[in-house]
């Protein structure tokens, strides 16, 4: 199956999901490439950048995940 490189935009404003989320991305693990968090103490939110080389289906089903969580936004670029 053909597989597409994509960036997905995460920014947490509840805390609370913070396990939640790592556990939807441990889930999707063997798609990662890399991950990097900032958090941002000033505004209470964290940023997080997640690679990913997977098939179209799975980018939209982890993108869909994390953004069904409580306080949780993403944005996904792929790659052409």
């Amino acid at each position: 199956m053909e597989t597409r490189v994509a960036l997905i935009g995460i920014v947490v404003e509840n805390t609370d999901s913070a396990m939640e989320l790592n556990g939807v991305l441990h889930e999707y693990a063997p798609y990662v490439i890399g991950r990097m968090g900032l958090p941002y103490r000033e505004k209470n939110i964290s940023l997080i950048s997640v690679a990913v080389d997977a098939p179209q289906e799975v980018i939209s089903a982890l993108s869909g995940k994390l953004g069904m969580l409580p306080g949780v936004s993403t944005k996904t670029v792929y790659s052409k």
